[in-house]
């Protein structure tokens, strides 16, 4: 029997985390969650997939609509919301081998020994060119993009983890996504997973 492996996945805006993510699970053969997450959850409490697209990652109220409820009932706290998807990576967890991204992954398994917490960074005009090849706008909304997105993320790790999103002491390897690149990124996954006893 294969030893079960869990790789959670940090990332600063357009360091490439689903990149590295999906090279690693083709290389290790192990499915990858990123915002697969988002449809498990959506599925395991019944709410709409849009719901929790809407929340992703992110920290404030936010209403939803459906049938079984009425309309003062229509208002779940991001702690609920997190209670469900911490939930959804558990079980993801519990049944084998997996890949995640993001979404506090590395706090809610941190009581498992198979697990292996990486976080990946980049500079951040590195960054602003990969989003500008992936999402066709100009560098300086790129700039803004990267500002955004890593302020949000931050936010909503600091509020649920009691802890620092990016700060190197909450993960087991730190990796400057730009030097190695993606494969290279990944190669180095896989040999400090190895080093570590988490793969043959």
């Amino acid at each position: 029997m294969e030893k079960k492996i869990i790789i959670t996945i940090g990332r600063q805006f357009g360091s490439g985390g689903l990149a590295v993510a999906q090279e690693l699970g083709r290389r290790l053969g192990i499915p990858v969650y990123d915002r697969e997450l988002i449809s498990k959850a959506a599925q395991d409490s019944g709410f709409s997939v849009e719901f929790f697209e809407k929340k992703d990652e992110k920290r404030g109220w936010a209403s939803f609509f459906s049938m079984s409820f009425s309309s003062n009932e229509n208002y779940m706290s991001d702690s609920g919301l997190f209670k469900i998807q911490s939930e959804t990576i558990r079980r993801i967890a519990e049944q084998g081998s997996a890949i995640i991204v993001g979404r506090c992954s590395d706090y809610i398994l941190r009581d498992m020994d198979c697990c292996m917490d990486v976080f990946l960074t980049s500079p951040e005009e590195v960054r602003a060119e990969r989003v500008v090849e992936r999402e066709r706008i100009p560098f300086d909304k790129a700039m803004e993009e990267i500002e955004k997105r890593d302020k949000v993320r931050a936010e909503y790790y600091n509020y649920f983890t009691f802890g620092n999103w990016g700060v190197a002491s909450n993960y087991d390897l730190c990796i400057d996504s730009s030097i190695l690149g993606i494969k290279g990124t990944a190669d180095l996954v896989i040999e400090f997973a190895r080093k570590k006893g988490l793969l043959e």
